[in-house]
């Protein structure tokens, strides 16, 4: 279960993108392109501690993928992969970091793409310490379902392997390659490999996000 709080952010995640993304070899946009939120899905982390989040956007007519981790201290070797920082107005200083090269958001990935695991159930605490569950805006799948597999198990604390060619960027962890897809073709809906599909209100078909395969 993903908690989240009614608090301020300061940069909010649309501005930190917006000066991080121009810097990504897949953004082939200018630089001041508008970026319009598309959805979000959350996973979860099972130490509770660190926020895993990735945000769609949108510039131009092409919809992007940002997974994201949020931490409340710098993730040792991970400086390259840093988003920026944030202050949230609940928890404090927040470290942002592009999720690719996070050891947690690797292990999650992992598990909801071979059917370990799922999409993490949203609720927020209001200011008056009520629990609101939230519907996500975005909707995520593993393919095929019901494949449960033994996901790999995470490093103790740094970052893990990852590269980036093209539109897409592999992640390997333990006996798996992931592949995230940074730019999302809208007409491709899945793939032969284990996969994360998703929908949201404009999406209606599922997208292919993310593949998963054995190495």
């Amino acid at each position: 279960m993903a908690i989240l709080y009614s608090a301020q952010l300061h940069p909010t995640k649309l501005e930190l993108l917006a000066g991080w993304l121009p810097t990504q070899p897949w953004f082939a946009h200018d630089a001041d392109v508008p970026l319009d939120r598309v959805g979000a899905y959350r996973f979860d982390d099972p130490a509770g501690e660190v926020g895993v989040e990735t945000i769609l956007v949108r510039a131009d007519d092409t919809v992007l993928q940002v997974p994201l981790t949020y931490r409340d201290a710098p993730l040792p070797g991970a400086d390259p992969w840093l988003v920026g920082t944030m202050e949230h107005s609940v928890l404090g200083t927040r470290w942002v970091y592009d999720a690719c090269t996070d050891p947690v958001y690797a292990a999650t990935l992992a598990s909801v793409v071979l059917g370990d695991a799922v999409q993490a159930e949203e609720v927020v605490v209001t200011p008056d310490g009520e629990h609101q569950p939230r519907t996500p805006s975005t909707v995520v799948r593993a393919e095929p379902a019901g494949s449960a597999t033994d996901a790999p198990a995470p490093p103790v604390d740094g970052p893990v392997p990852c590269s980036t060619t093209g539109r897409a960027t592999t992640i390997l962890i333990g006996g798996a390659e992931l592949t995230v897809l940074r730019v999302l073709d809208l007409d491709v809906h899945g793939s032969a490999l284990p996969a994360l599909v998703g929908t949201w209100p404009e999406q209606a078909e599922p997208v292919l996000l993310a593949t998963a395969r054995p190495i």
